[in-house]
């Protein structure tokens, strides 16, 4: 018969004992004869309850001696099979069933709630059975983890018992006895609680709680730990990041005042059940950009927060601190079990959260997120984009916007801010919305930055950070549209820096927007930008006085330009240069329009003067320059010769013209003469040139001559030869090249030295070649020597100064000159005498 039951409902049998999360240890009947052999056992029941009666032992709950091995296995299994066997087939044993087996070893305060169940008037009577089951497996959840669906499976009766009614039986059988402080729950997992236990639960369950830690710890759960402590979003497109306001059931948490907030409604909430869709998106449309997320039901979600907080509360109180080693045994457990169950709380929150209802602005979303993260970023996302509706004003962002803050400000032409304002780098849009609101606050009274930064900062601009919005000032600023004072002074560029870049200094800067220009003043300085400039300007003010700054910038780069070419020696215009450059900078640094116009027409004259002389400079730089470097280049070769110039009339007037040419302040109107100039004095200087030229040369080559007579004498060999004539014939080549006088009289000079200097070589050549000869008694090999008188050597030289022989630079009388005369044949004739050569210089 139980061979037949089991081909029958086999299937329906190991279902029954199957469990969740132990499939493995947890066998089932593996066919009809283990199933005949084990019946009405369950496979895993031998195995299970060995664990159980060594789990007993090991924790001390037991008074008497309980046997081990195989005789206390038999006796549970021989009186559960007693009890059982007045039951049909279809019975099972259930695991409370073997409790009575064991139940005279166990210590009377250890199995007191589960003999006064049956009297406690609260509980039913499976109270009790389901009690011993839970006993039985107190030790061993990592065998049998107690979940509703292990416990049916553990105390299932019969095959064909109703397993989800079974289930239910169970379920609420646990509420009873959790009322009564029995068991305990941790998650979906339950456990039996000794005596001291259940003393502790009792004691936890006393501890008060009030609605505000609650609302705290649940707070602190959700923006802390699942959000991270996350306090603004960085919007996608713009990469800015946005602050928000945090809130929990109406509650703000960790108070802040941003223009953005985030409300999470949750099942503690007062008026949760009253949050209709209508009253959500309602809810979602106060207060400008506000989000709100309605979560999800949560089961136990209360009940866990609260025992969290009593056992946290608990563990924390003086009567903990002081406990015995049981007490603290089982507090730790007790943290051990809050540590989880916070735990399961935050991944239940995160669940309600993604699964609950997104509204905002008055719209109710569909967001689909992987986690609570990525749902706050599209959500918070959404809320910017269709809360800051000017957001798009703002195109072009900037990745250090203090830095371009600081370059605006160090700009060398505030005209260049101007120009740019309108295009896209300049942000126009953004740009108008500034203006239009300077033009209506600012004109009639000071306005502080700070208030101008909170107000693009928030609904409906949200140009964030705020540096962009103090770059838009700093632009208008520079651009002269707007002025600037700080503690009672005006701002320059330069002291703007430091209050527009630390936003503690904010409230200390008013702005004021510019004085406008009469149609009068305008129309006068419309004129006198075409006489200066020779074109027309723009009509409105902003655009006259952009043009002014954009040609005043030019001519200021083109003179800066010319600067450095000008600061040379022999170039005019250096001091126009330094003049003009200096009053278009005091012009270009006034900022406010007004201003701009009245001064320019208040010196009207003067710029007229200083038009006149840029032009004249830049015209010189631009096209003059070339013929200016050859007149320089013409007086810097004819300067030499100069003295001998002077002597010729006609020449001396076309040099001295030249010379007054480079040395006039505005030579501007002179440049044409000065190629007809230079092409006179040029074919001057060339003649007498030549003329000295040619008779250095004559003289140079009279000393070749007489070296070349000398080398001759000596039959002197090429080597020689080339040593004593080659310093010479390098001169000629030199003084043929020459133009300068003067250098050619030197050199000319010269070819006396080296004349001497070559007789010198040969004579020493000579010298040698005598020794030699001595030296080899006059005998000679391989060549036939010449006679003495055929190779003697050239005299010895000796040059006189003529003038230094008179003591006198003039010779005035009969007297002297017969005294110069006579002392000069005396050193003449000595010298010839000496048996030396004269030359006399």
């Amino acid at each position: 018969a139980l061979r037949d039951r089991f081909e029958k409902k086999g299937d329906i049998i190991n279902n029954q004992l199957a469990f969740v999360g132990n499939s493995v240890t947890m066998k089932s009947y593996k066919d009809a004869a283990e199933f005949v052999a084990c019946y009405p056992f369950a496979p895993y029941q031998f195995t299970l309850l060995q664990k159980i009666f060594e789990s007993i032992r090991k924790v001390g709950t037991t008074g008497k001696h309980l046997s081990k091995g195989e005789r206390s296995l038999l006796d549970a299994f021989q009186s559960a099979a007693v009890r059982n066997a007045d039951r049909g087939i279809d019975a099972l044993v259930p695991l409370y069933d073997f409790y009575p087996s064991i139940e005279s070893f166990i210590d009377t305060t250890a199995k007191r709630s589960i003999d006064e169940a049956p009297g406690n008037a609260a509980l039913d009577p499976y109270d009790a059975d389901l009690l011993k089951a839970m006993f039985l497996i107190r030790y061993i959840p990592d065998i049998v983890k107690p979940n509703i669906d292990n416990l049916a499976t553990l105390c299932v009766n019969e095959i064909d018992a109703d397993k989800l009614a079974l289930k239910r039986r169970i379920q609420e059988s646990l509420a009873r006895l959790e009322k009564q402080r029995l068991v305990s729950r941790n998650g979906d997992l339950w456990f039996f609680l000794t005596n001291e236990e259940r003393d502790v639960a009792r004691e936890i369950g006393h501890v008060e709680v009030s609605a505000n830690e609650k609302w705290r710890l649940l707070s602190e759960l959700v923006y802390d730990d699942i959000l991270g402590g996350q306090t603004k979003v960085r919007h996608k497109l713009t990469k800015a990041d946005y602050e928000f306001n945090r809130l929990l059931d109406g509650a703000p948490w960790k108070n802040a005042s941003h223009p953005l907030s985030l409300e999470i409604a949750t099942p503690l909430g007062d008026d949760y059940e009253l949050l209709s869709e209508a009253r959500c998106i309602l809810r979602s449309s106060e207060s400008g950009g506000r989000a709100l997320i309605r979560t999800a039901e949560g089961d136990r979600l209360d009940i866990e927060l609260s025992l969290y907080l009593q056992i946290e509360k608990y563990i924390d109180s003086p009567k903990a601190s002081t406990a015995a080693a049981s007490l603290k045994r089982i507090l730790s457990d007790r943290k051990d079990e809050n540590r989880e169950r916070r735990h399961r709380i935050l991944a239940q929150l995160g669940d309600l959260m993604l699964s609950g209802d997104f509204y905002a602005l008055g719209q109710k979303l569909q967001i689909k997120a992987a986690s609570p993260r990525t749902m706050l970023d599209e959500l918070v996302n959404y809320l910017i984009a269709n809360t800051y509706t000017k957001l798009p004003y703002l195109k072009q962002r900037q990745a250090d916007p203090i830095a371009e803050i600081r370059a605006v400000l160090a700009s060398a032409t505030i005209g260049q801010q101007g120009l740019g304002l309108d295009g896209e780098e300049g942000n126009p849009l953004a740009i108008k919305e500034l203006r239009d609101y300077l033009q209506l606050k600012a004109s009639a009274e000071r306005l502080l930055l700070s208030d101008v930064v909170d107000r693009f900062t928030g609904i409906p601009w949200g140009w964030k950070p705020e540096w962009e919005v103090v770059l838009l000032v700093a632009r208008l600023f520079m651009a002269g549209e707007i002025k600037l004072m700080c503690e009672g002074a005006d701002l320059d560029p330069k002291s703007a820096g430091d209050p527009l870049t630390r936003s503690v200094r904010f409230r200390q800067v008013s702005i004021l927007k510019k004085k406008i220009p009469q149609p009068e003043s305008l129309k006068r300085a419309r004129d006198l930008y075409k006489d200066m400039f020779a074109k027309i300007s723009r009509e409105d003010a902003d655009g006259l006085v952009a043009d002014y700054r954009a040609a005043l910038g030019d001519w200021q780069g083109d003179l800066k330009g010319y600067g450095q070419t000008a600061s040379a020696r022999h170039h005019p215009g250096k001091g126009v240069i330094d003049a003009a450059i200096a009053r278009i900078g005091k012009q270009l640094a006034i900022r406010d329009a007004f201003e701009f116009i009245e001064t320019l027409l208040s010196a009207k004259s003067d710029w007229l003067d200083t038009s006149e002389d840029i032009h004249d400079v830049v015209s010189f730089y631009k096209t003059q320059l070339p013929t200016w470097r050859k007149l320089l280049e013409a007086l810097s070769g004819f300067a030499d010769n100069r003295d001998v110039l002077l002597k010729l009339p006609a020449v001396a007037t076309a040099l001295g013209d030249l010379e007054s040419i480079r040395d006039n302040p505005t030579p501007y109107g002179q440049i044409p003469r000065v190629a007809t100039l230079i092409k006179t004095v040029e074919a001057a200087n060339e003649t007498a040139a030549q003329q000295r030229r040619e008779r250095a040369l004559n003289s140079i080559d009279a000393r070749i001559a007489e070296v070349m007579k000398s080398l001759d004498q000596v039959q002197a060999a090429a080597a020689l030869r080339n040593k004593a004539l080659q310093p010479l014939q390098e001169l000629k080549t030199k003084v043929a090249a020459l133009s300068s006088i003067p250098k050619i009289l030197y050199f000319q000079h010269q070819g006396g030295d080296l004349l001497d200097d070559a007789m010198l070589i040969i004579e020493s050549a000579s010298q040698k070649r005598a020794t030699v000869l001595e030296d080899s008694g006059g005998t000679t090999t391989g060549k036939v020597l010449t006679t003495a008188a055929d190779t003697a050597a050239p005299k010895p030289s000796r040059v006189i100064r003529a003038a230094e022989l008179s003591p006198t630079i003039y010779l005035e009388t009969e007297a002297e000159v017969e005294s110069y005369i006579a002392k000069l044949k005396s050193e003449l004739l000595a010298t010839i005498q000496a048996g030396q050569r004269v030359r006399i210089q």
